[in-house]
């Protein structure tokens, strides 16, 4: 790159660190190398961490800054010119765990707690994604280069982001991932990430938000019953494996028994495609009301062509 733009290295990692800030003849330079508006370069930078990804270790670091890159431009999408007004606040309550270990109890009383702030009715949520951004939190549906990779979040305190894959086009699965960040959201915001312990917090808010015991527990099956699990993936828009670690979870069903449908499920193939599907996934609708609108009122201009172009085909569908 620094070939291409006529500079040293060493001058182009100056301007990269911030040591050093380019002329504005470079910075031409910079903009077509890059593809990108020079006004680009002017924008506030907001920054958070490196955002919560299900696994550090099978996830390609190419693929996350990638990915982060893409949501960073989501971001400056939110934040920029009118586009507040377009769009509710943002609503997301932070409750933290009272400890990182703690992945049960306190943990389902969070995830209750949401949802009566949130004045969210006994039963299943009709849909999640909009709840999320009824809520103010920015949500796509992006192709992140990786099926390790189902989704990510990243806490920017003034417009939260989600990003959910689109390599595997499965609703109740999308639904899972968008309340699995929710809870990272909530539990973690930019205080704690990268860690074994928090995905686990994180996962059961997200079977304890879209499955509250309360409302669920007396449906669960204590054995194997694939009609009954049938019945209840379709009410509850969750997937057969959610289902059975939730009964497992609550004590409806026994180790045993969980394991014994486990092996079933995977043998009939169901680990990779599961029976009953329930249609589409949830799309996102924010971006889309942003995207659409005056571009005099936003910075449509001043951000990359190319990745405002990827974000409007996402919510094109």
């Amino acid at each position: 790159m620094a070939q291409r733009a006529g500079l040293t290295p060493p001058a182009l990692s100056q301007f990269e660190s911030g040591a050093a800030r380019p002329a504005a003849a470079t910075q031409d330079r910079l903009s077509t190398v890059l593809e990108v508006p020079t006004a680009f370069f002017a924008l506030p930078l907001l920054d958070t961490h490196e955002g919560f990804f299900r696994s550090l270790r099978r996830t390609a670091v190419a693929d996350r800054r990638r990915a982060r890159a893409v949501a960073h431009i989501a971001h400056d999408l939110a934040t920029c010119g009118g586009a507040a007004a377009r769009i509710p606040p943002p609503s997301v309550p932070r409750i933290s765990v009272t400890t990182v270990g703690n992945d049960g109890e306190d943990v389902d009383r969070i995830a209750a707690e949401v949802r009566t702030v949130w004045g969210i009715p006994r039963g299943p949520i009709a849909n999640v994604v909009e709840l999320l951004e009824s809520h103010g939190v920015i949500v796509t549906r992006l192709p992140l280069g990786s099926t390790d990779v189902d989704a990510f979040s990243l806490p920017f305190s003034d417009r939260p982001i989600v990003v959910l894959g689109v390599e595997k086009n499965d609703r109740a699965r999308s639904r899972f991932d968008a309340a699995h960040e929710l809870g990272h959201l909530v539990l973690h915001g930019e205080q704690v990430w990268g860690m074994p312990e928090t995905e686990r917090q994180a996962h059961r808010f997200a079977a304890s938000f879209l499955m509250p015991a309360q409302d669920i527990a007396d449906q669960l099956p204590q054995r194997t019953d694939w009609p009954r699990l049938f019945e209840l993936k379709r009410r509850w828009q969750v997937s057969l494996a959610a289902l059975l670690m939730r009964a497992r979870s609550l004590g409806c069903m026994a180790e045993g028994d969980y394991l014994t449908a486990v092996k079933a499920s995977s043998a009939r193939g169901w680990r990779r495609l599961e029976p009953v599907p329930l249609g589409a996934p949830e799309q996102p609708q924010l971006l889309r009301t942003l995207l659409e609108a005056p571009s005099g009122e936003l910075c449509r201009g001043m951000l990359p062509t190319s990745v405002v172009d990827q974000l409007a085909q996402a919510v094109a569908v």
